[in-house]
């Protein structure tokens, strides 16, 4: 469960090696995103190969873009699948990030 980031004209893209994020993987996504988010302000976070999300990986990603905001950053997804989609659409969270298709159009919308 190894969380990589790179970073390209001044974005992190951060993609979460595991196949859930939910209750037994949260905890280890908060304790490998919490030092990219402080050295990181600007974050695409890519769900490529997340295929399950529940509440408490919902959780998660908000504390991610509330920390970021609070810094004066923001968060943006992108490969999300169309299950994860289907949730974050059924909890309105589409209305507070931005999600996009693939990572180009992520680093695009920074434009």
């Amino acid at each position: 469960m190894s969380t990589k980031a790179e970073t390209t004209g001044g974005v992190t893209i951060v993609t979460p090696g595991m196949a859930a994020l939910d209750a037994a993987s949260t905890r280890d996504f908060k304790r490998q995103m919490a030092p990219i988010l402080r050295e990181h302000h600007r974050v695409v976070l890519d769900l490529s190969q997340v295929a399950f999300v529940d509440s408490s990986g919902l959780a998660a990603i908000l504390s991610c873009l509330r920390e970021l905001n609070a810094a004066g950053g923001d968060l943006k997804l992108c490969g999300v699948s169309a299950a994860v989609r289907t949730l974050f659409e059924m909890v309105r969270l589409h209305r507070i990030m931005d999600i996009l298709p693939t990572r180009e159009a992520a680093l695009a919308a920074w434009d």
